[in-house]
């Protein structure tokens, strides 16, 4: 039993030993050539460039900087407008994840702490981005995500209202048709009523033009006058 126990702490510090060897001072890693020093003088002296950079030269690398130094002058006034003024130099983290290197430098501002960080393509150590982001805590970070998927919820159910409002407009408009038709009818009616009543006007004119011409017809054969003649029907076949 005691020689299980003796084994079993000669294991554990065998393991302490070997997690306490697997900690690597990262000041002392090679990065693809370069040191821990030389990516965070780098990023300082990025910091430093941007912090005291006057007017003219802002505009003059605006003008005719790459596009990678022209969106990091925009994003470094974009943060000063919202944290304030650089004061002082924060931790550096060196990452490493597959084929990219991100070194990190934490800056001190007058209103929030912000990080600069510049992403690497780790084989040829080239400049893939460079990023400033301001430090939130997490209470910030779920507010913020809170009133995201508030608004996105919000905008659906507006989508949604609309979408419905719009059915209705549709089933609307067959009953105003429909309205449209029953007050066009009556005027139709009485159109047709007036056309009537014009002809039969008509036809009884015509009958006494026929009329009158009968009689006369009937005097010049009788060689009499037609006032005496009464016609008493006109049968038409």
């Amino acid at each position: 039993m005691k020689k299980k126990l003796v084994l079993i702490a000669a294991m554990c510090f065998m393991l302490l030993g070997l997690a306490a060897c697997g900690q690597t001072d990262p000041a002392s890693v090679d990065y693809n050539g370069h040191s821990y020093e030389e990516l965070q003088s780098n990023c300082q002296g990025t910091v430093q460039t941007l912090a005291y950079m006057s007017e003219e030269d802002k505009m003059y690398y605006q003008q005719n900087g790459a596009e990678t130094v022209v969106n990091l002058i925009n994003k470094w006034d974009d943060a000063v407008a919202e944290f304030g003024s650089f004061v002082d130099f924060g931790d550096f983290e060196i990452t490493k994840s597959g084929k990219t290197l991100t070194a990190a430098q934490t800056l001190h501002m007058e209103k929030r702490d912000m990080i600069l960080t510049y992403v690497y393509t780790y084989h040829s150590m080239e400049v893939e981005d460079i990023t400033v982001d301001g430090v939130y805590s997490i209470g910030e970070k779920m507010s913020t995500a809170l009133m995201n998927t508030v608004m996105g919820i919000s905008i659906v159910f507006g989508v949604l209202i609309i979408i419905c409002l719009l059915i209705c407009c549709f089933n609307i408009f067959p009953y105003l048709e429909k309205k449209k038709a029953a007050k066009a009818a009556p005027k139709e009616d009485v159109v047709s009523q007036i056309e009537a009543r014009e002809e039969q006007q008509a036809v009884e004119t015509d009958d006494g033009e026929l009329i009158a011409v009968i009689a006369a017809a009937i005097a010049a054969s009788e060689g009499t006058s037609a006032d005496g003649f009464v016609v008493r029907s006109i049968r038409r076949r």
